[in-house]
């Protein structure tokens, strides 16, 4: 069901995932975002998390199981971009050399530095780059503050729906 490439997204059940679930600016479902790899037979999602799950503050890559654990999930969303198979190769490099690289989580959720990135950051910069400006994605704006929310990924024309999965 899941493709390398694919975007992954969750709904958090604490108050963090609330609170960000809510810079959605139209569809206010997900609180967090990755990208899926297939590795060796192993679905991993590659994620920028911060906070006390994350001490060491640099891009995770977590098996799907512990990304979207029920414990602290009320669901996940699985979401495919209309890309060639040279385009999401692409894609998954630029993904993993950031990872690589050991990016830091973006406290600041400043969309205009790469030094740090914060989830849909990550994943947008991944998607633009790998795509080659094939995607365009929505910025979305509070006042003077630009930022990408996980509904700007998931609500883009190039991309589809594959699940929305809600534990109950």
């Amino acid at each position: 069901m899941i493709h390398s490439g694919d975007l992954i997204t969750r709904t958090g059940n604490d108050f963090t995932s609330e609170s960000l679930r809510q810079l959605n600016q139209k569809d206010k479902t997900y609180s967090h975002c990755g990208i899926a790899s297939i590795e060796n037979d192993s679905v991993f999602v590659y994620h920028a998390l911060g906070g006390e799950f994350n001490p060491d503050q640099k891009i995770r890559r977590d098996a799907i199981e512990t990304f979207s654990e029920p414990y602290s999930n009320r669901g996940i969303g699985i979401f495919r971009f209309r890309l060639n198979d040279n385009e999401n190769d692409n894609v998954i490099k630029v993904v993993k050399k950031l990872y690589a690289m050991g990016l830091m989580f973006d406290m600041k959720f400043d969309l205009k530095t790469d030094d740090r990135v914060y989830c849909a950051e990550f994943v947008y910069k991944s998607y633009k780059v790998g795509s080659l400006d094939k995607l365009h994605f929505n910025i979305s704006h509070i006042k003077n503050f630009a930022f990408i929310g996980v509904d700007d990924l998931f609500l883009n024309p190039l991309c589809i729906e594959q699940q929305r999965i809600v534990y109950k």
